[in-house]
């Protein structure tokens, strides 16, 4: 599959301090018009983890949610996994002709193919400690809100934390115990981040996922992806109106979801 360069960056990552001048990507660009989280975390999760992380990708997807992380070996693959490629975006440190981690060549081609992968460095480019860095930056840029799954003090996934931070989203972590996972523990000490003590709460900020009947409906299943309210009228004119009346669809800070 040829790498293309996307014809308009992203505005989330347009408004970066440095935000890179082009994107390479593979796949299906209309992914980023999608709901995103950003999830990251340590390469070497516990088992604890990785359910979680899977069972919380599977759950927000099911609510019109793209994922978004960055190809690495654990909580990333994990994250990439419980979503399904077609509903994740992949952000490398590499050029995006380079599949790397080696591990990760198969997840990574069927993201290709079904999902998205980005990268803001020309093809052929080899990853480096400090293209991570840039890597992680725009993970966290994508997604409206980041969840840091695991993670020690000293790591890339607290750098994207710092990432988040500045960029004024929202840090959500999963509840560990003392003596594990000293990073995210340290976030919720200090007040950075808010646990996820029940997923089933957290990811119904999202919405709800369609019964059978409305997934046979093409008009509700557009509007379970929380597509912008101009989306809508575009594709199906006053049915947005009708709807809203109706009690089936709410329509709130310029985005339409399933009521």
């Amino acid at each position: 599959m040829a790498e293309r360069i996307l014809e308009e960056i992203p505005g989330e990552i347009a408004r970066l301090k440095r935000a890179p001048e082009r994107l390479w990507y593979r796949g299906n660009p209309a992914l980023l018009n999608r709901p995103k989280v950003s999830i990251v975390g340590t390469r070497r999760p516990s088992p604890y983890t990785r359910e979680m992380v899977r069972t919380l990708a599977r759950e927000l997807v099911r609510r019109g949610v793209v994922i978004v992380s960055g190809a690495a070996m654990g909580v990333d693959s994990q994250a990439h996994m419980g979503a399904g490629a077609a509903h994740t975006i992949a952000v490398v440190g590499s050029g995006i002709d380079i599949r790397y981690p080696v591990t990760n060549k198969s997840l990574i081609e069927s993201i290709e193919r079904e999902g998205l992968v980005l990268s803001r460095f020309e093809p052929g480019f080899r990853a480096t400690h400090w293209s991570f860095v840039v890597r992680n930056e725009l993970v966290v840029a994508l997604g409206e809100i980041l969840i840091v799954a695991e993670a020690e003090e000293q790591s890339g996934s607290m750098r994207s934390a710092e990432h988040a931070l500045k960029q004024g989203r929202e840090i959500w972590v999963l509840p560990h115990r003392l003596g594990e996972s000293g990073g995210t523990n340290r976030l919720l000490r200090e007040g950075l981040a808010r646990p996820i003590y029940s997923i089933e709460a957290f990811v119904e900020r999202f919405g709800r996922v369609p019964t059978v009947a409305e997934e046979l409906d093409e008009f509700l299943l557009f509007c379970q992806k929380h597509p912008t309210v101009d989306e809508v009228v575009a594709r199906y004119g006053e049915r947005l109106y009708e709807a809203e009346l109706e009690g089936k669809v709410v329509v709130k800070n310029g985005r339409v979801s399933l009521a």
